[in-house]
């Protein structure tokens, strides 16, 4: 009878002593990343894309998954996977997506949802005004005022008294416009003219023939890579003089491929990571920006746009967030998501690739002057401008 209950507690036993002796599983946070690897936006979402194999795998005892989607640059895809990621895989927070209007799209689901997103995208939209959704939303690319200030600086300098503003007819267009021309009026700059064009259109003659009309000393693009070469090259064609002023959409090598030597003497605000052999070594931004840049360029290859550093930092700041996180809630619950949010909003002049961030309840961007400089286009590479 003993041996027949020794046999019985023999396999338990052994089970019980497996488990103590093995290690404990590691716990893992998992991350949503959607790009615009695909489709027209697949510029911004390629090396968004590959940034994502830059990203930190595991902080202390924690590791990290992502979960890469691509939405083909169609907002409602962007919609659909995030819905996806909440509903299946249960993600702890979202990198992305690519685009400012699919960003819009994905407030009302990642809020509802308690979900911290991280959007590397142009648009301070995304967070402001503050509001119940959007607390839940922290932009990884500095806010139009900030880039805004670097331009009506240089404007300015260079006597600038009447400006011309042509952006997207989108999100990133119209808050471009709302930010700068409050910001250039209390400096003394008129916005002599208000122009529209899609992301799409391949002509915006009309448009440069009343900017033209309204003989503005400079002109201000808001737009994004390629795109924000089209208004700057039929400007030039038609035959403006005037300087053409860049949001930092504009930094990227799509603008200087195919603007060619029109784009030359284009002025841009953008980050340093841009120019970053021209960077004393003491400012603080370039060490990070210079880790990020060499670990791009020895994995794909070649100078990473700055699409890619908006992934970069928003990996940056979760890994900086999620062991404060960890103390109150385990990955895959309520409670873990919601206190990497407030990591996140505590966070205080962290270094990134683009400059020092200092998060608040009202501010979900954080970006200052810090790690921003004035560029411009000579012979298809960008150069600091030093005066």
């Amino acid at each position: 009878m003993k041996t027949n209950r020794l046999a019985t507690l023999l396999p338990a036993l052994a089970a019980a002593a497996l488990a103590l002796a093995a290690p404990a599983a590691t716990a893992q946070v998992k991350v949503g990343v959607i790009t615009s690897a695909t489709g027209t936006t697949a510029f911004v979402g390629i090396p968004q894309k590959n940034t994502v194999a830059l990203l930190p795998k595991r902080v202390g005892d924690l590791s990290i998954e992502y979960i890469v989607y691509d939405d083909a640059s169609d907002p409602t895809q962007t919609v659909q996977l995030g819905k996806k990621l909440l509903s299946d895989q249960r993600i702890d927070a979202l990198i992305g997506p690519s685009g400012s209007p699919n960003a819009m799209g994905l407030l009302e689901p990642m809020a509802g949802s308690g979900t911290p997103m991280l959007a590397p995208v142009g648009t301070a939209a995304v967070v402001l005004p503050m509001d119940a959704q959007k607390r839940w939303v922290f932009k990884t690319h500095p806010n139009d005022d900030v880039v805004s200030a670097g331009l009506i600086a240089a404007m300015a300098k260079r006597g600038v008294k009447t400006v011309g503003f042509i952006g997207y007819n989108d999100p990133y267009g119209e808050n471009w416009y709302k930010t700068f021309a409050p910001m250039a009026q209390k400096a003394g700059i008129a916005v002599v003219a208000n122009e529209r064009y899609a992301r799409q259109d391949t002509s915006v003659t009309g448009q440069v023939a009343k900017l033209i009309a309204a003989r503005p000393e400079a002109v201000l693009v808001a737009g994004v890579a390629a795109g924000a070469a089209l208004p700057h090259m039929q400007l030039v064609d038609a035959g403006y003089k005037g300087t053409i002023y860049h949001t930092h959409g504009s930094a990227s090598g799509a603008f200087t491929q195919i603007g060619g030597k029109k784009v030359d003497g284009a002025l841009i605000v953008g980050p340093m990571l841009l120019v970053l052999d021209e960077i004393a070594d003491s400012v603080p931004v370039r060490k990070v920006a210079a880790e990020f840049v060499a670990s791009y360029e020895k994995q794909f290859g070649n100078r990473p746009p700055i699409f890619g550093a908006g992934v970069y930092d928003a990996g940056l700041l979760l890994a900086s967030a999620i062991p404060e996180a960890a103390k109150k809630g385990k990955p895959g619950t309520p409670e873990f998501r919601a206190a990497l949010r407030d990591a996140l909003e505590s966070t205080r002049d962290m270094v990134t690739s683009q400059g020092i961030v200092s998060l608040s309840a009202q501010d979900h961007s954080g970006f200052d002057q810090r790690g921003q400089a004035l560029i411009t286009v000579r012979d298809g590479k960008f150069v600091l401008v030093k005066d």
